[in-house]
C-alpha cells in the first residue's frame, strides 16, 4: 500500500457585509471572507492538501480565481471536483486534520455540522475529518479580526 501526506494553507481577508462560510456552513457574523468564490478558507486549505498529496498541483491551477466559472461558487463544489481528481488519479482519502485560526466567531458548536457537510461532498465519513479552531490571542491580522487562516493535513492511500 502506498500512502501520501498533503498539507494545505489558505488565508482570506474579512470584511463587513460579506457572507462567512466555513466548512460548507454559513455562519452568522458581521464579517465574511473576501474572495472570488464563497471564500471558504477551510475547504480551500483542504483542497490544496488533497491536491498536493496526489501531486496534482494546487487549487488555483484547477479552479483559477480569474475565471467567471468559479465566481461565487460554493467551495463544496470545488471539494467534490477535487475528490474526483484525486480518485481519478488512483488515490483514496483516509483522513484530514484541519485547524481554523480566527478570533470571532467562536465555532466550536458548529464543528460537527462542518465535518458532516464536508464529508458528504467528499464521499466519506465525518469521523475522518478533524476540525479544530484557535485564536491568535488578539495578535496580528487575525487577532485584529482582519482575516482568517486555515491549515489542513491529509492522508491518502493507494493499493499498489
Amino acid at each position: 500500500m502506498q500512502i501520501r501526506v498533503g498539507f494545505g494553507y489558505d488565508v482570506h481577508q474579512l470584511a463587513a457585509g460579506r457572507r462567512l462560510v466555513l466548512g460548507g456552513v454559513e455562519i452568522t457574523h458581521e464579517k465574511g471572507c473576501v474572495a472570488h468564490s464563497d471564500g471558504d478558507v477551510l475547504i480551500h486549505a483542504l483542497c490544496d492538501a488533497l491536491l498536493g498529496a496526489a501531486n496534482l498541483r494546487d487549487i488555483g491551477y484547477h479552479f483559477p480565481d480569474n475565471s467567471g466559472e468559479f465566481k461565487d461558487i460554493s467551495s463544496l463544489i470545488l471539494l467534490e471536483r477535487t475528490m474526483k481528481l484525486v480518485r481519478n488519479a488512483g488515490w483514496e482519502f483516509s483522513n484530514a486534520d484541519t485547524t481554523l485560526v480566527l478570533e470571532k466567531p467562536r465555532i466550536g458548536r458548529m464543528v460537527p455540522e462542518m465535518a458532516r457537510t464536508m464529508a458528504v461532498s467528499m464521499g466519506t465519513d465525518a469521523s475522518c475529518i478533524s476540525i479544530k479552531a484557535t485564536t491568535q490571542e488578539k495578535m496580528g491580522f487575525v487577532g485584529k479580526e482582519k482575516g482568517v487562516i486555515a491549515y489542513a493535513t491529509v492522508l491518502i492511500t493507494r493499493n499498489s
